[in-house]
C-alpha cells in the first residue's frame, strides 16, 4: 500500500489575472464567501487524510504561512474578551497536521515548484493541488472524495493519478485535454471518480483535434519518482520547467491513470469564475448559517 500524507500546494504566482485585487493581497487570500480560497483546499487535503502540507512560495507570500500559524496575540485578545469560540475558529487546523513553507527561488514554473519540494517531501509519494482550483464542497459535498479516490487508486495500482472533468465543446482549447490509452474508454468519460489509463496529453488542442474532452482540473497524486524526471526536465516554453514534461516521461516508464471527477470546480484565479464562485460559496454559507 502507498502511504500518501504529503501534499504540495504552489503559491509562488502573483496573480497577474486577478489584479488590482492580488495587488497587495496574495489571490489566494481572496475570500471566498467568508473565507480565503486557500483553506478550502486545505480542507480538502486534511479530509483525505493529509498530514503535511507544503507551501511552495517566495518572500512575498509569507501571509499565506501566517494565515495557518497561530496568532498569539490575537488569540490572547480575543479569549480575554471571552470570545474563545471565534478564537478556536481561527486555529482551526488540527493537532497532527503540519503545514511548511519553501521558497520556489526563481520563477520556473510549475514543475519547478513541485521540485522546490524536494527537500520536505524526499522519497514520499504525494499530492499536488493548485489552489487556483477550488473544488465545491456545497453542492455535491464530495470535493474531498475526489482526492481520497485518487490516493486509494494509486495505492492499489501503483500509477499516479491525475483528476479530469469533462468540458463543454467551446472550452476545449482552454485546457491541457487527456488522450485515454484505450480509445474505447472515451465512451465513459462523463462516468464520474472512474480511472482509465492515459498515454500523454494535448495542451489547448481544437475541438477537431481533441483526443477527448477530459480537460486536467489541477490535482495530481504523484510518485517520488516524477521528482527524477523533473530534475532532468529542461525549460521549455516561456523558459520554463513544464511539469507535463515530467509527467509525459513518467506515463512512458511507470505509467499515469487519470481520475474523473466528481462535483464541480471553479477557476478563482480568474475573474470572472472567482466572482461567480464568491457569490456561490457566500449565498451557501448564509444559507447555513455560517
Amino acid at each position: 500500500m502507498k502511504n500518501v500524507k504529503f501534499a504540495v500546494l504552489p503559491v509562488a504566482g502573483f496573480g497577474t489575472r486577478m489584479l488590482p485585487l492580488s495587488k497587495s493581497v496574495p489571490k489566494e487570500l481572496l475570500p471566498l464567501g467568508s473565507r480565503p480560497a486557500i483553506h478550502y483546499v486545505v480542507e480538502e487535503a486534511i479530509a483525505a487524510g493529509i498530514k503535511h502540507i507544503v507551501l511552495v512560495g517566495h518572500a512575498q507570500k509569507s501571509a499565506i504561512e501566517n494565515y495557518f500559524d497561530v496568532n498569539a496575540e490575537l488569540d490572547g485578545q480575543l479569549r480575554r474578551k471571552g470570545k474563545d469560540e471565534l478564537a478556536d475558529s481561527l486555529n482551526w487546523l488540527p493537532d497532527d497536521v503540519t503545514v511548511s513553507m519553501i521558497r520556489q527561488g526563481k520563477p520556473l514554473g510549475l514543475g519547478h515548484a513541485v521540485l522546490a519540494a524536494r527537500p520536505i517531501i524526499g522519497e514520499n509519494d504525494f499530492a499536488v493541488l493548485l489552489p487556483d482550483v477550488v473544488l465545491d464542497p456545497y453542492t455535491t459535498n464530495m470535493s474531498a472524495d475526489n482526492l481520497a479516490f485518487m490516493i486509494d487508486a494509486f495505492a492499489k495500482d501503483g500509477h499516479s493519478q491525475i483528476l479530469v472533468d469533462q468540458v463543454a465543446d467551446e472550452d476545449v482549447h482552454k485546457y491541457g485535454i487527456a488522450k485515454l490509452s484505450d480509445t474505447s474508454a472515451v465512451d465513459d468519460q462523463a462516468a464520474t471518480n472512474a480511472s482509465f489509463k492515459v498515454a500523454g496529453f494535448v495542451e489547448k488542442p481544437s475541438l477537431a483535434d481533441a483526443p477527448s474532452k477530459l480537460a486536467v482540473v489541477g490535482r495530481y497524486v504523484f510518485s517520488h519518482q516524477i521528482f527524477d524526471y523533473l530534475a532532468n526536465t529542461k525549460a521549455s516554453v516561456g523558459g520554463e520547467i513544464q511539469l507535463t514534461d515530467a509527467i509525459d516521461a513518467l506515463i512512458s516508464e511507470y505509467g499515469v491513470n487519470v481520475t474523473t471527477m466528481s462535483g464541480s470546480s471553479y477557476d478563482a484565479g480568474d475573474m470572472q469564475s472567482y466572482m461567480q464562485a464568491f457569490m456561490h460559496f457566500a449565498q451557501q454559507q448564509l444559507a447555513g448559517g455560517e
